[in-house]
């Protein structure tokens, strides 16, 4: 181990300008005939279970359909993070950061496993943590679980990804660096929060200036109002914004895996990896929105909207491991932070006020920090007998504090608003969400039985059990800017209000007061999830493998809240579900001869919602688009078929065709209905009776040498589904649009198809390293994005293609450089209002959401030693 070299990389990274981290792995080039090599750290010496091929031969012999990643895929493709690199697999896509989409399917239905120890969370409208925070760094292995067996949690529908982190096999340690430029957000005007454009912001500590005052937290909201001494003093966030110059997008990372001998049969192992990035985005386009107004369709709000994001993501993982021959014990802990500092800019009209144009800001800050620790081994006792077991803490936090509103009239083009105080024009909102402690474990026994055939005995018993205990504190708070006096046409600079705000604070024009008790404010939710788990594998021969499973799933759901009716100390109610689920699985696989293989599975299983789903709020947003949560929605109950034929005709080749079904009980939809006092729309969830999905997948991995020759070099993968959806309405969904005309619809985020594509082509240098070129295209098909009532016809997010280059080299067994090229179409991302509303649209645009990205242009250089 080179102490001074780790010294001297320490010492880069702590004195860059821009300490970031974004990642890419690189390739470290193994010269010798019985070795591979592998773009990406290499992992495991001579044979790398992480390459393209081994992963191949590994999802060829699997019983249940699994697909997975390794490094040598994530490099050449240029993926920096785990959401990127599931994109790439097929039925697997992402559209405008909400997550990953399975099989046409919303986020909803996937569930994520960190070493297969379960992982909430971080962020209320998200099923699982988004996956961009997850640095390629510190990932060994992606596994995408497209079929159930009963050692899954049953949260089941599209898939269940776990993230394998990585091994100490072999000695490395690098560091990388990446900048990006973007055609639509560098090197512009920006707006950024004042407190986010300094270096507490940077490292995400400027939370610390948006916390709820003092003189109210901890307290029951009770209509405190503030001296002005605090309306001016105890708010330490400014209304102010700063106009910059936004930089390139950065990363920087660095990596060590060591590991040290014990004796002849065990060794332990060292990792350390800690990354940050920072990015700037540019967003403008339409944020409108429809409504009925009894005769016919208005557009309520015609806004144009302007979107800054300056986003920090931080990560570092420590990991500690002991390998014998029949014994592996690791250690880790992972911390994730994200924090995202948003300016919302809105002009136009809102509520059908086509004489009143107006202008608002949101001034807001996501926080999210997840902390990690677990624990989890495995002992060969002999041949025929395996434990392994793990368990982990998570502490788990998000906010939104200080999420500044305020409103005005526009004046003329140099950022002059008059504005008005009272009548909700400044509003401050804090929402938290804490989730201090869940805990998950698991343990499991594996028994094998009869004589050995080869490397594999013909009948394996595998006893186990999962589980997990998460909770949620929930709070929800604002604070109004009241008038004293009737004080109006107050001309002020919308990026420098604070001087203004003040002045009128002193001259008793306006103070701050905190609202009055609102039976929403506060709230718990607790879930609790015992699993036991029995299969059985059968192996009657070479040719047949049968899995079987059983699972016991207890759930039980507490949601303690209060209602309307209730008074501040009235006791909290309690709405609790105790549920059992006995899930049964079948797996069977039919190897049909050395390269091909047909394969069989049926299974149960069950779908949560996501905590916003379900979390009784409302919560507020200025465009008139609230969401509320329904803390009655129930889960899914699903049943999947999959029948599938792969054939792999080379190690690295491979074409499959795979059929599936669903039947969904109370498939959950995003709805959008009127709001309770008529103005605007809202966003909840409803459960529909059942959904029915069926469908097929395609998939091919060829080398083109088989059209010619002179096409050795590059090799074609591409993947398709198609699917069919139908839905069959609760009562609860009587009154859609869609029910109202008798007509049928299918699932709501359903995509009818997704394409997923990527060509490569590769050389090796005169030493042997590799360059690799690759183009990466995938789009997805129109998908109900909300379910329409009131006579508006439902609302459809349109087809998005991208299409992005990736380039990398290997210099020699130090230096390696990628450059990327991303989003090349610059498509732009749309939804509509449908056709087929019920009344006549008074408008001549159906366009409720639309705004370009921009192409991104990344280069990234890695030193490892």
């Amino acid at each position: 181990m080179n102490y001074r070299k780790i010294s001297l990389a320490a010492l880069f990274l702590l004195t860059s300008q821009q300490v970031v981290f974004a990642q890419v792995t690189k390739t470290d080039s193994v010269k010798t005939k019985d070795e591979k090599v592998i773009e990406g750290v290499q992992l495991r010496g001579n044979a790398n279970k992480k390459s393209e091929s081994a992963i191949l031969v590994e999802q060829k012999k699997a019983i249940i359909q699994k697909q997975s990643m390794g490094t040598e895929e994530i490099s050449r493709k240029g993926i920096s993070n785990v959401e990127q690199g599931l994109t790439k697999v097929t039925g697997i896509n992402t559209v405008d950061g909400r997550g990953i989409f399975v099989r046409g399917l919303e986020e909803r239905y996937n569930t994520l496993l960190i070493n297969n120890l379960g992982s909430p969370s971080n962020n209320p409208f998200q099923k699982i943590i988004a996956l961009k925070q997850f640095p390629t760094d510190v990932v060994g292995k992606l596994n995408i679980y497209k079929t159930f067996n009963a050692n899954l949690y049953a949260d089941f529908a599209g898939a269940t990804f776990d993230i394998e982190t990585l091994t100490y096999e072999k000695p490395f340690s690098k560091v990388e660096f990446s900048v990006g430029v973007n055609s639509v957000s560098s090197f512009r005007n920006f707006r950024i929060s004042e407190n986010a454009n300094t270096m507490k912001g940077y490292v995400g500590l400027n939370s610390e200036d948006r916390k709820l005052p003092s003189e109210v937290r901890g307290y029951i909201p009770e209509n405190y109002q503030f001296t002005k001494d605090e309306s001016i003093h105890s708010f330490k966030d400014s209304w102010n914004v700063d106009v910059v110059k936004s930089l390139p997008n950065t990363s920087i990372g660095f990596t060590t895996a060591q590991k040290f001998r014990v004796n002849d049969t065990s060794s332990l192992g060292l990792l350390f990896s800690i990354n940050q990035g920072s990015s700037y985005e540019y967003r403008n386009g339409k944020k409108n929105q429809f409504v009925y107004n009894g005769n016919s369709i208005i557009l309520n709000n015609n806004l144009n909207k302007t979107q800054y994001n300056y986003e920090i993501e931080s990560s570092a993982l420590l990991g500690l491991g002991f390998k014998s021959q029949k014994t592996e014990i690791n250690l880790n802990a992972i911390f994730l932070q994200n924090a995202d500092n948003m300016i919302q800019d809105f002009s136009g009209y809102r509520n059908n006020q086509i004489q009143a144009p107006e202008f608002f800001r949101v001034n807001q800050l996501d926080i999210s920090r997840f902390t990690d620790v677990q624990l989890f081994a495995s002992h060969k006792i002999n041949e025929r007998n395996q434990i392994r077991g793990g368990a982990s803490w998570v502490n788990n936090h998000f906010s939104q504090p200080d999420r500044k509103i305020f409103n005005g009239t526009p004046v003329n083009a140099n950022n002059e608003t008059e504005i008005s105080y009272g009548g909700n024009n400044f509003i401050r909102q804090y929402l938290d969400v804490n989730g201090k402690n869940y805990f998950s474990g698991y343990a499991e026994y594996v028994l094998n039985l009869g004589e050995k055939s080869g490397k594999e005995y013909p009948y394996t018993f595998t006893l186990g059990y999962n589980g997990f205990f998460d909770k949620r504190s929930n709070s929800y708070r604002f604070i109004f800017g009241r008038n004293n006096t009737n004080a109006a046409g107050i001309m002020v600079d919308i990026d420098n209000l604070q001087d203004t705000l003040n002045q009128s604070i002193q001259n008793n024009e306006i103070y701050f007061q905190e609202s009055a008790w609102n039976f929403e404010y506060r709230s718990f939710m607790y879930q609790l999830v015992n699993a036991g788990y029995l299969t059985f594998n059968y192996k009657p021969n070479q040719n047949w493998d049968i899995l079987l499973g059983m699972r016991a799933e207890s759930n039980t759901n507490l949601t303690r809240y209060k209602n309307s009716d209730s008074l501040p100390n009235s006791p909290f109610i309690n709405l609790e579900r105790n549920q059992t689920f006995i899930l049964p699985s079948l797996s069977v696989k039919k190897t049909l001869n050395n390269s091909s293989n047909i394969r069989f599975s049926a299974s149960k299983t069950i779908t949560r919602p996501i905590l916003i789903e379900y979390m009784p709020i409302t919560y507020i947003n200025p465009d008139n688009e609230n969401i509320i949560g329904n803390k009655d929605l129930k889960n899914s109950e699903n049943y999947n078929l999959d029948l599938k034929y792969e054939v792999f005709p080379t190690s690295k080749e491979l074409f499959a065709v795979n059929l599936f079904a669903k039947k969904i009980d109370n498939a959950i939809e995003r709805s959008f209905v009127a709001s309770g006092n008529s103005n605007g729309q809202t966003i909840t969830f409803y459960n529909a009776k059942h959904a029915i999905l069926a469908g097929i997948e395609l998939e091919g991995i060829f080398a083109l040498k088989r059209i010619h020759e002179n096409l050795e070099k590059f090799s074609l993968g591409a993947n398709a589904t198609l699917m069919y959806s139908e839905v069959k309405r609760s009562a609860a969904q009587s009154g859609e649009t869609d029910a109202e005309a008798n007509r049928k619809r299918t699932l709501q985020g359903a995509a009818p198809f997704t394409i997923n594509a990527d060509i490569k082509y590769e050389t090796k240098n005169r030493n042997n390293f590799s360059r690799t070129a690759s183009l990466v295209y995938n789009v997805t098909g129109k998908k109900i994005y909300g379910v329409g009532f009131s006579k508006l016809d439902n609302i459809y997010e349109k087809p998005f293609h991208q299409l992005d280059f990736v380039y990398s080299n290997q210099i020699n067994k130090n230096w390696n450089y990628k450059f990327s090229v991303q989003n090349i179409l610059n498509d732009t991302y749309k939804l509509d209002l449908g056709e087929n509303s019920l009344v006549t649209v008074d408008s001549n645009s159906l366009i409720m959401t639309d705004f370009k990205r921009g192409t991104t242009y990344s280069l990234t250089v890695g030193y490892s030693f």
